[in-house]
């Protein structure tokens, strides 16, 4: 038996050490941004954030969609050391090719593009973002490999150590030598070293043999082509989700801008549960020739998604004023309008990622492509309209109707490829509503303004019983379900990782 067949790794254990590789490189993000803002100043930081920007747009073309791809493809002969290890190698070459590509042209075009931003201080990080994006990629291979080998403990590894020693370096750099060029190669040595543990991680899951003696990769021309694909699509998406800000600026200005970009940010981490289920989900939707797509555990995965982000975007609906007022200050006053418009966004964008992600590893993705297109015109349209019509909270109804067709048409998807039912999530998603319904009328009943802390407490403990209660009454949770939520976290959360 292969080492990496061996003693897979169950859902609830991958899905813990996803959310957990989120939360901590979230964690290490945060830090360093406090950090960087105040030794850097505005100005300083201002050009970071620009090489940062710059680093945004040429990850995406200098990826090609490869580590995807790859993904599929290695989920799909999971269980075969051998030809696991042949599409790393193959896909490592392509990407090696086509990344050092893309960062050699921007480390030439450094200097241009800073005398275009009329700033010389400008071409050094950028430079320096430019030996990011190559490390950045080889990593991107190795966590997407991870994932698609059921392993997200070796990922966890990956993210976290890759994470540390970008902070770690970039905090001594810039102590050292201060400046927004310091932080920009303290970026590039943390993704260098977690290219290089990404190596050494998988060797030791696969072993060297596997690497001496490969076979079964698919062609160069077959991984590039599922690539591409992918390619359109996350153009997309990363077009789809930056619409609205883009478009609030342009029509309302820098302001308004802020107004809509704040909360949008604020509740990013409300995507986190789903993305953590999918990544240790969608794998098991593999062509495999061993075995049927596991739709079984795609089913119970939408149901657990769907109950949690009904959990989690309950309380914005009563109390993203008082949530605004408290983590972002009275100057933002006009993002709770925002923040209560994007709970359906946010409720959808939980379990999204699931579906859209089980399509890829089923071989499909080139079937998403009109979806995403169609969703993004749909996007564009709504968002100028309500934008000029309604002002900035235009944006959110236009991104909360456009992700809803792009949810309900990967849904679609889903039945007619992997004949998942739609009725169970369906019920499941009307009794999660109702539950919330639930939470949302304790929140009432406590207060909006003027909350003490006595009234937070009361509405974290009150709310989510009331929640579970109704759940319980609906029959959708069951009380040996409840009884068994502490056995499992015990399970799944402490211990050694199987190596």
């Amino acid at each position: 038996m292969s080492r990496s067949g061996s003693r897979d790794e169950s859902i609830s254990r991958n899905f813990a050490f996803g959310l957990a590789a989120q939360l901590g490189t979230a964690a290490f993000t945060a830090g360093l941004t406090l950090f960087l803002v105040r030794m850097l100043g505005p100005a300083g930081y201002g050009v970071f954030a620009l090489a940062l920007g710059f680093s945004s747009l040429v990850v995406l073309p200098a990826d090609f969609g490869v580590s995807h791809s790859s993904a599929r493809f290695i989920a799909e002969r999971r269980g075969d050391d051998r030809a696991v290890a042949d599409v790393l190698v193959n896909a490592l070459r392509v990407k090696l090719v086509l990344t050092s590509i893309f960062a050699a042209l921007l480390f030439a075009l450094a200097g241009p593009i800073a005398s275009l931003y009329d700033s010389t201080a400008l071409a050094w990080p950028l430079r320096g973002i430019a030996l990011a994006v190559l490390g950045q990629s080889v990593t991107l291979l190795f966590m997407y490999s991870f994932v698609a080998l059921g392993r997200l403990s070796y990922q966890f590894r990956l993210v976290v150590s890759e994470s540390a020693i970008e902070v770690s370096a970039s905090i001594a750099l810039v102590l050292l030598a201060g400046g927004a060029t310091a932080a920009a190669f303290g970026r590039a040595i943390g993704y260098g070293c977690g290219a290089l543990l990404g190596v050494l991680l998988m060797v030791r899951l696969l072993g060297v043999r596997p690497f001496a003696e490969r076979r079964g990769a698919p062609s160069t021309r077959e991984l590039v082509g599922y690539a591409g694909a992918l390619l359109i699509i996350d153009g997309v998406w990363a077009i789809f989700a930056q619409l609205q800000l883009l478009l609030v600026g342009g029509l309302l200005g820098t302001i308004a801008a802020g107004i809509y970009g704040a909360p949008a940010k604020l509740a990013t981490f409300l995507h986190y549960p789903g993305l953590a289920m999918a990544n240790a989900v969608a794998p098991r939707l593999a062509r495999r020739p061993d075995g049927l797509p596991d739709v079984a555990s795609l089913r119970r995965a939408l149901r657990y998604v769907l109950v949690l982000q009904a959990l989690l975007a309950a309380p914005i609906v009563v109390w993203a004023q008082p949530m605004v007022d408290v983590l972002l200050g009275p100057d933002y006053d006009r993002s709770a309008e925002v923040l209560r418009a994007l709970v359906p966004f946010l409720f959808l964008q939980g379990f999204g990622p699931l579906v859209t992600l089980s399509i890829n590893y089923f071989g499909e993705a080139r079937r998403r492509i009109p979806i995403a297109l169609g969703s993004l015109l749909l996007n564009v349209v709504l968002a100028i309209w309500l934008i000029e019509s309604i002002g900035v909270v235009g944006a959110a109804i236009a991104i909360d109707v456009a992700f809803a067709f792009y949810v309900g048409a990967h849904l679609w998807l889903c039945r007619r490829l992997l004949g998942l039912e739609l009725g169970p999530p369906a019920l499941t998603a009307m009794r999660a509503l109702l539950a919330a319904g639930a939470f949302v009328a304790v929140l009432l009943a406590i207060g909006t303004e003027g909350l003490t802390a006595l009234d937070w407490a009361l509405g974290a403990t009150a709310g989510p019983l009331a929640f579970v209660l109704v759940l319980l009454a609906s029959r959708e949770l069951s009380v040996r379900e409840l009884r068994q939520l502490p056995s499992t976290l015990a399970r799944v959360l402490p211990g050694r990782s199987p190596v």
